[in-house]
């Protein structure tokens, strides 16, 4: 088993995930190996933050979490308990533990539904308020919780903004008392200072409820901001693991190099010195991946050998692992650490 521990972690493991695979038919009897070989381990109050470019795996990763796309390998655990195998009737429980937070409100939010209904299903799902008042007295604690006014309550979702649908759809993910939040690019779809007030929330109910996330992004800034500790994901696998000093200070694989390299700097002077890294060509397809090092075909520093030998995590500083045969060396090469 391969768990991805940084540093002197001692809150309790939330959530496991044990060499998880995804793979979804594809002509010809191949397959699109969305997810292939995760192993990630998410603890206590934490936030862990999930990065890598679009058809990485990283959504795919977080649906497997709460069992709404079915693994084709590996284990998941969620407080202890293999939930792997559990059937539809069983997930119920699971659903109340782990909730999701989408990407689109517009689309997580039935348009048919008050607001107050929308926020008000987990509990009756899960049986945890008897009758209709207390039911409602729950929804208007959740909304005021996240900000919202209680009469929003009796609107429907095509009556509020982009920043307020989202807030509901956190409200939702609140009504069960989860154990862990997977948050799938919960700002993605949203205004730039939107963004800041949805991500200032989210810290603020983690502070106060001591909430657990899963916080899944392309956006590097926001997961540096969101996150206790990093996970690197391309193409299906996790390629680097650290906190957040480590993975965007020294990032030891060459695709977190890379990655970094194009965020822009605010500093115009930094910003006209520093080398960026081009990558060429796209993410290969993940039902044919390449031999060996995935990243290969488009890492500026690859040799013979990461066409031979498929790289695990290793460590290369305390609480800092990389998937990489030649980690470090590589992004000095590239010439930008």
């Amino acid at each position: 088993m391969t768990a991805d521990v940084v540093g002197e972690v001692t809150a309790p493991v939330i959530a496991e995930l044990d060499d998880l695979r995804v793979w979804f038919p594809a002509p010809n009897g191949q397959h699109v190996r969305a997810v292939d070989g995760v192993s990630l381990q998410i603890h206590g109050g934490e936030t862990l933050g999930l990065v890598g470019e679009s058809g990485s795996g990283k959504s795919t990763t977080g649906l497997a979490l709460l069992r709404l796309v079915d693994p084709t390998g590996g284990r998941i655990t969620v407080t202890g308990e293999d939930v792997t195998d559990w059937s539809r009737r069983r997930l119920r429980s699971l659903r109340r533990r782990v909730a999701m937070v989408f990407q689109d409100p517009q689309a997580s939010l039935d348009p048919r539904r008050t607001v107050g209904a929308s926020v008000a299903e987990p509990l009756v799902v899960h049986d945890l308020r008897p009758d209709a008042k207390a039911r409602r007295e729950r929804v208007e604690e959740l909304l005021e919780m996240v900000g919202l006014r209680q009469d929003l309550a009796d609107r429907h979702p095509h009556e509020l903004s982009g920043g307020q649908r989202q807030r509901v759809g956190i409200a939702r993910a609140l009504a069960g008392e989860p154990d862990l939040i997977v948050l799938d690019e919960p700002i993605a779809s949203l205004d730039l200072s939107v963004q800041a007030q949805i991500m200032n929330l989210l810290r603020r109910l983690q502070r106060d409820l001591g909430l657990t996330y899963l916080f899944i992004s392309h956006d590097l800034a926001a997961v540096e901001h969101m996150s206790d500790r990093v996970a690197v994901m391309y193409l299906g696998r996790i390629v680097e693991t650290g906190v957040p000093a480590q993975i965007y200070r020294e990032p030891a694989h060459p695709y977190t190099a890379a990655l970094l390299s194009a965020v822009p700097v605010a500093d115009p002077t930094v910003e006209r010195r520093r080398r960026r890294v081009m990558l060429s060509g796209d993410i290969p397809s993940p039902v044919n991946p390449p031999s060996g090092c995935r990243f290969r075909t488009r890492c500026p520093a690859a040799r013979d050998a990461c066409a031979e030998k498929d790289p695990s995590l290793y460590e290369v500083g305390e609480g800092h692992r990389a998937a990489c045969l030649f980690a470090v060396e590589a992004v000095r090469e590239m010439g930008v650490r």
